[in-house]
């Protein structure tokens, strides 16, 4: 039976993964800040994955196969920042040093171990031409983008220097119900839902014409899944390949629950953070080694996400 660490297993990207590898009948230890959710007796203690020793004796006594680290600082683009030196201290802390405590452990402790970083579109930054593959120029033009683009250089290193099987995944924007209220779509369906059941009366968004590469979240972690499979390493570009607006987002979502948009839908400009360039992904690579492909398309996606977000509704 195989084993596996999954690193942010509360997030929505880690909450999804781990019920896929228990699926699959792995044994499991997911890290959270605060908790530990694990198949196995004997993890029960928080682990600082910041504190290298911890990392080093976790790895050396689970002796995991497999370690996906999806452990992430982030920040919506509508969500007020922190002041640029917190942002760099944190987002390094956990999205670059703690990486570098699971790289080192696999180099000395468990050298046949596999681990997948979930990297982000934003190590493109401002990204010339239409479509972004795995050869695309790193070019990050945000605190988050600059951190990311470190683990993914690290990721590269480890793998080139120690032979660790370090894979990374450029993960564009992906979606579910477990989706932070935070975030841009679901705002967009949690507001249409409270809407058609008169629990609110508006919905306020930031730019109507940004424009993103939006996917279903339970393929992208099917993606992780398969990288791991492979027998090399590499960088993988996990995206559709398409481009939609916020404005399709909430046209398609409101038009779903017999809504009319236009009379619910505010602009402010204010509310957006930091601009965001549009961003696609050509998924080609990983599709072509590993047979992935997005089992949902764009209006499919918004669908099940309002129909989740019904049912959650109903169960308040």
């Amino acid at each position: 039976m195989r084993k596996a660490v999954v690193v942010g297993c509360k997030g929505q990207d880690g909450q999804l993964l781990y019920e896929l590898l228990l699926k699959k009948n792995y044994k499991l230890l997911g890290i959270a800040r605060t908790f530990n959710r694990t198949t196995e007796s004997g993890w029960t203690d928080p682990i600082d994955i910041r504190d290298t020793a911890t990392v080093f004796e976790l790895i050396r006594a689970f002796q995991p196969d497999e370690i996906y680290y999806l452990a992430a600082f982030q920040h919506s683009s509508e969500e007020t920042l922190p002041g640029d030196i917190e942002l760099f201290q944190q987002s390094y802390s956990v999205n670059v040093f703690s990486l570098i405590n699971f790289l080192e452990g696999i180099r000395r402790f468990s050298v046949n171990t596999k681990l997948f970083y979930a990297a982000s579109c934003r190590v493109f930054g401002l990204a010339s031409g239409r479509l972004q593959d795995e050869d695309t120029p790193l070019n990050p033009n945000c605190i988050y983008g600059i951190s990311k683009t470190a683990g993914l250089l690290t990721c590269r290193f480890y793998r080139r220097n120690y032979s660790v099987f370090a894979s990374a995944g450029i993960l564009y924007n992906h979606e579910s119900s477990l989706r932070h209220s935070k975030f841009i779509s679901k705002k967009i369906i949690s507001g249409a839902v409270n809407i058609k059941n008169k629990m609110q009366d508006r919905l306020i968004v930031g730019d109507l014409n940004a424009e993103v590469d939006w996917g279903y979240a339970p393929d992208y972690v099917e993606a992780m899944h398969r990288i791991l499979t492979l027998r090399s390493a590499d960088d993988f570009v996990i995206a559709t390949g398409e481009k939609h607006t916020v404005l399709d987002f909430v046209k398609t979502a409101f038009g779903y629950m017999g809504l009319d948009w236009q009379s619910y839908v505010k602009e402010n400009p204010d509310i957006v953070a930091r601009p965001k360039s549009a961003l696609v992904g050509n998924p080609r690579k990983l599709m072509t080694l590993t047979g992935w492909k997005p089992t949902v398309n764009f209006n499919q996606m918004v669908r099940v996400l309002l129909a989740e977000e019904e049912a959650a509704h109903g169960e308040r």
